[in-house]
C-alpha cells in the first residue's frame, strides 16, 4: 500500500502563492469535498470536509495561474503530519495534502 489521496472539491479561498529562492513555488490552498447521503427516514445529509493543500514547483505554478475561489479541481498526492510550536510555545499540529497532481475540471 501506499500513501495516495485523491480528492475533487471547490477551492475555499484564493491560494496563498510564495515564490522562494531559486525561483520555486509553493502555493497554499483549502478545498472542500462534500457529500450527500440519507438517513434512514429519508432526511438529506449534506457534509462538507475541509482539507489543506499545499503544491511545491510545477503544481504550484499551474495553481497561480488558473485557480481561484470556488474553482472546482482534482488533485492526487499524498497526506502528511508535522507540529510546530507556535508563539505562545504550545504545540500545534497540521494534517495536509501534499499535490503531486492536478486537475482543472
Amino acid at each position: 500500500m501506499r500513501n495516495k489521496v485523491q480528492l475533487i472539491g471547490n477551492v475555499g479561498q484564493d491560494p496563498e502563492i510564495k515564490n522562494l529562492e531559486g525561483g520555486k513555488k509553493v502555493a497554499h490552498l483549502t478545498l472542500a469535498t462534500n457529500e450527500v447521503y440519507y438517513k434512514e427516514n429519508g432526511e438529506k445529509v449534506e457534509q462538507t470536509e475541509w482539507h489543506r493543500v499545499t503544491a511545491w514547483g510545477k503544481p504550484a505554478e499551474i495553481i497561480e495561474k488558473y485557480v481561484t475561489k470556488g474553482k472546482e479541481v482534482a488533485i492526487e498526492g499524498k497526506l502528511t503530519h508535522r507540529s510546530y510550536d507556535d508563539k505562545n510555545g504550545e504545540k500545534r499540529y497540521i494534517t495536509e495534502v501534499i499535490v503531486k497532481e492536478i486537475v482543472l475540471i
